[in-house]
């Protein structure tokens, strides 16, 4: 068992590990425990009543957060002509075509997301082998490949996250910073959850929000009531 240090122990002296918070009683608890000196982000993990290895289980989106993640995402966008300028002009932080992908061929990777028009995608596939591993390549699934540049490039520096439940049944995801505080984040969560709930499979059986767990990066993590938060966004 890992020894634990003096602030962490501090940290978790009013927390039950057996208890189900309610949500704003939960960041509550986590905000009055954090002990590091920089801006924590928030993690949220949400097991799910799905069976990952069938297809029709699959959970997987994106979702724009009401108050962002508080994190500045370097956005690249690989497009030509009107689509470029139009990448740059909503804020994009690199746009361009081939001479990107044989910059990204060469090693760089100083950006965070990528969008891409279809017409580029022949392009991007070259350097997949790249940015695949890194969850860096843009998918249509997730509206990443699109001509509607503008529009998701602005959703992403608002804070879009996206997200896919693993081989357990969990989705995982950056939720926010402790700076921003109960309100914010319960609404970000509420958020998030909500769109897990548009997402569930009909073919998936039995409790589909099966356990929430939410921790800061130096923090424990704090147990949250499925059903509770489920009310929460039904009474919004």
């Amino acid at each position: 068992m890992p020894k634990r240090g003096k602030n962490y122990k501090n940290s978790i002296k009013d927390r039950d590990p057996l208890n189900l918070y309610d949500l704003d009683e939960a960041i509550d608890l986590m905000l009055k425990g954090k002990y590091a000196k920089f801006d924590e982000s928030v993690d949220i993990a949400v097991r799910l009543g799905v069976d990952p290895r069938h297809a029709d289980q699959m959970v997987r989106s994106s979702v724009i957060l009401p108050h962002g993640t508080g994190k500045e995402v370097r956005v690249l966008v690989f497009a030509k002509g009107e689509k470029e300028a139009e990448a740059l002009a909503a804020g994009a932080d690199f746009a361009g075509s081939d001479e990107l992908v044989e910059k990204i061929k060469e090693g760089w990777l100083e950006f965070d997301k990528t969008i891409a028009t279809p017409d580029m995608m022949g392009e991007v596939g070259k350097i997949g082998r790249v940015l695949g591993p890194r969850n860096l390549m843009p998918n249509a699934k997730l509206g990443t490949v699109t001509f509607d540049i503008e529009r998701v490039v602005k959703e992403v520096k608002m804070g879009k996250v996206d997200f896919r439940v693993d081989k357990a049944g969990v989705v995982h995801a950056a939720i926010g910073k402790v700076s921003f505080g109960v309100d914010k984040l319960s609404e970000n969560i509420s958020a998030f959850v909500d769109k897990l709930i548009q997402l569930k499979p009909s073919s998936s059986k039995g409790v589909y929000l099966r356990t929430i767990s939410l921790s800061s990066t130096m923090g424990p993590g704090f147990k949250v009531d499925p059903l509770q938060v489920r009310s929460l966004i039904k009474g919004a």
